[in-house]
């Protein structure tokens, strides 16, 4: 971790971050490689498009954090083929962390209907990790001549190697899912893991490594009605000390009329650590629709923390898009809308 940086420690991933770990998504499953390797090419079409955009703390600091995403990936039979392409910025410093992946992905039908499905997918890739050390300030800086201030002129007394660092990227995933889709209940779950070589990402040149991040999602599609359906959903993640626990509720309700699905879902998401009891963090609120081979979702974070009583309960903004080519089927052919 890079030391006594106090203006990047500060609201970093939320009021609990006080270690090194990666941005997160509140819409996670909108940005499937982002959430799970092995969901790379694992959907009905030719291929699919996505872009993704988060900010957050608006109300707490002038430079609001900013989250951007892009994916492609394809299927090719049992195989999936994707790229991605993320940025995160945050703070006065202007850290950044430019990531580029590539992942592959191969599923299997466990019975002869194919109705359950195993997926096993890997990524790698390389992350560019920066910050213009030159904006901050510290301790040593603040002087109490004219009522107290920070003082740039003085020296930092910080060695930094460089203002840099590349990390290597290596994820790994699996997925099961129940793909009858006419069943009243399509369950799943994934594990996945990312850092797997925990690369030293110091500018310091000190042995700090970055800890390996777990994902663990559940949850099942429940086709209430031919029209409407609902998907509870679990994710629990993992870094080092810190825990992360989201608990969802999707529902979408198809207009037959207007041939497009109608979109919500409720997300509250809870924070702690090793030596600390879990608290609430954020509740989302999510809106959206699916329209042919768009679909398109708004969510906003509802802070519920210890800092609502400095950011009046604002959080962040996320919007998400996705495009999926399809080839056209006949019209004669059942149509069954799913996302």
């Amino acid at each position: 971790m890079i030391k006594r940086i106090t203006l990047i420690a500060i609201f970093f991933l939320g009021v609990h971050a006080a270690n090194a770990q990666d941005a997160h998504l509140s819409l996670y499953d909108a940005a499937p490689l982002s959430l799970n390797p092995a969901m790379t090419g694992v959907f009905e079409g030719d291929w699919r498009l996505h872009g993704q955009y988060r900010t957050q703390w608006k109300s707490v600091n002038f430079k609001p954090y900013q989250t951007g995403l892009i994916s492609f990936d394809m299927s090719k039979k049992k195989w999936g083929f994707g790229i991605q392409i993320s940025n995160f910025r945050a703070g006065q410093g202007n850290y950044n962390a430019l990531q580029g992946s590539v992942s592959a992905a191969y599923t299997t039908s466990l019975d002869r209907r194919k109705h359950h499905n195993l997926s096993f997918g890997l990524q790698a890739g390389v992350t560019q990790k920066s910050i213009e050390y030159q904006l901050l300030t510290y301790n040593n800086q603040y002087t109490t001549i004219d009522g107290g201030g920070f003082n740039q002129d003085l020296g930092s007394l910080e060695n930094f190697n460089g203002q840099s660092v590349i990390l290597p990227v290596t994820n790994v995933g699996l997925l099961y899912f129940f793909a009858k889709q006419e069943s009243r209940l399509n369950p799943f779950i994934g594990l996945s893991a990312f850092n797997l070589l925990e690369p030293k990402e110091s500018l310091y040149g000190i042995d700090n490594r970055l800890p390996m991040r777990f994902y663990g999602h559940f949850g099942t599609r429940i086709n209430v009605t031919e029209l409407f359906y609902l998907i509870p959903k679990l994710l629990v993640m993992n870094q080092g000390k810190f825990w992360e626990q989201t608990y969802a509720l999707d529902a979408g309700y198809y207009l037959k009329n207007n041939d497009f699905y109608l979109l919500g879902g409720v997300i509250v998401r809870s924070v702690g650590d090793v030596a600390n009891t879990f608290g609430s963090d954020a509740m989302i609120i999510s809106i959206g629709a699916k329209m042919e081979n768009i679909v398109a979702k708004i969510a906003y974070d509802v802070n519920v923390s210890k800092l609502s009583r400095f950011t009046a309960g604002k959080g962040g903004f996320e919007v998400s898009v996705t495009y999926t080519h399809q080839k056209k089927k006949p019209r004669t052919e059942k149509i069954c809308p799913r996302l």
